[in-house]
């Protein structure tokens, strides 16, 4: 299976890399932002690095959406994984152009309220997971998984 990793450095960077052990046998590339943990996280990875600051920003919403626009089509991935943040939008909203399934785990530290890209990519994810059973309030149709610790 090819993944794709979408998210934003620190805690949602971590969260996705806390996964590894399911992550490590599959094809997989990443998009993330050049900051001093991404580089050291991923050092042995595929990595393609994205705009930011991405938090109402948009022309780094235009440029990150022209990323997604030129990564697609190259890495054909089967699946894009995010935990957020506002990097995610662009690649969840060309997903099903490119015939890419989508899944979103909303972050850890939001638990009675969902986040800005959790509402925007909740309609466009094909599985969106949650780390605490409160969260279901904000995401009905969410899959509650636990945390990712």
């Amino acid at each position: 299976m090819k993944v794709l990793f979408v998210c934003s450095g620190g805690g949602h960077l971590g969260q996705l890399y806390r996964l590894r052990s399911w992550w490590q046998g599959e094809q997989r590339h990443w998009v993330t932002f050049r900051q001093a943990d991404a580089v050291s996280l991923l050092a042995e990875e595929k990595v393609t690095w994205a705009y930011h600051p991405t938090t109402r920003n948009i022309p780094n919403l235009l440029r990150n959406l022209m990323l997604a626009f030129r990564l697609l089509p190259r890495y054909k991935p089967d699946v894009i994984v995010s935990s957020g943040a506002g990097v995610a939008y662009p690649f969840f909203l060309l997903a099903k152009l490119y015939g890419c399934r989508t899944v979103y785990l909303e972050v850890y530290d939001r638990i009675d309220s969902g986040t800005l890209t959790g509402k925007l990519c909740y309609p466009l994810s094909d599985l969106f997971l949650l780390q605490w059973p409160e969260q279901r309030e904000a995401y009905p149709k969410g899959v509650v998984v636990g945390q990712v610790m």
